[in-house]
């Protein structure tokens, strides 16, 4: 892919942090596997710690430009984010191990699990899950326990995190436009041990046959010409944030899971 086209779809990238608390990572990992092709069963760990450093800054920029009085809402979720960040670099460490063939099937299958999982259970898409369909009820802080798994198997995939704390904060109480805004700081806590690993490993032999420079795992051209285009859109967006139906939100959030692991299948056909 040329520097065009990644700036592009980092459009899309940037949309997808503020409006989902992707970060990036759902967007970023199919890219990656697309435009580094050349390195064969390679790209997949390539486009895991791509994602990852694209999720860091991106989710920090999101989370800087996010309003005060909504990250107030993480009070009382101290333990949660150091957590997050040791089961990070436990699933970081594992992706480094693992098959790429096994990493890009469990991308897949996590994924569509989820979007399963959103559609039928109660308390996601139901508009009455928001808590301003129940005026006395206080959102719910994420349990600390939590944290390591979701650290873990968000680094292993390379989605950054928001696949879980999304839904998590959802059927805590919380309408969707808070729920995506939190997962930013959250998918940060995941991304920045996991970028730390990915930078400390060696790139894989086909990189340097195909003249790919990498720096560690990580592809910086996809990665710088992915923010690129993603950063302006944030900005914009959190100075500008669009108005969509909390129901009609969690729809979007649903279909966006399905695409994404869909397209994923697709590069391993």
């Amino acid at each position: 892919m040329d520097m065009v086209t990644l700036m592009a779809i980092g459009l899309l990238t940037g949309a997808t942090t503020v409006l989902f608390g992707f970060g990036g990572g759902f967007v970023a990992v199919p890219v990656v596997v697309w435009a580094d092709a050349a390195l064969g069963t390679a790209a997949v760990p390539v486009a895991t710690a791509t994602s990852a450093l694209v999720m860091v800054v991106s989710a920090a920029f999101a989370t800087a430009v996010t309003p005060r009085s909504v990250l107030l809402a993480l009070r009382g979720s101290g333990a949660l984010l150091p957590l997050l960040a040791a089961g990070a670099c436990a699933g970081a460490y594992a992706s480094r191990l693992a098959p790429p063939d096994l990493a890009r099937w469990a991308f897949v299958g996590y994924t569509a699990l989820t979007a399963l999982d959103l559609l039928l259970r109660p308390g996601f898409l139901r508009a009455e899950s928001a808590p301003d369909a129940e005026p006395g009820r206080a959102p719910r802080p994420l349990p600390a326990g939590a944290g390591a798994p979701i650290g873990a198997v968000a680094a292993f995939l390379g989605v950054g995190g928001s696949v879980m704390t999304v839904p998590a904060l959802r059927r805590a109480g919380h309408p969707m436009r808070v729920a995506t805004a939190l997962a930013n700081p959250l998918t940060l806590a995941v991304a920045l041990p996991a970028v730390a690993v990915s930078l400390a490993g060696a790139p894989p032999t086909a990189a340097t046959a195909s003249g790919t420079g990498l720096v560690g795992l990580v592809d910086p051209y996809a990665a710088g010409a992915l923010l690129l285009g993603a950063l302006p859109v944030i900005a914009v967006l959190r100075r500008r944030p669009l108005r969509i139906p909390d129901r009609v939100h969690a729809c979007a959030y649903l279909g966006l899971l399905a695409l994404v692991a869909l397209a994923m299948a697709l590069t391993g056909l």
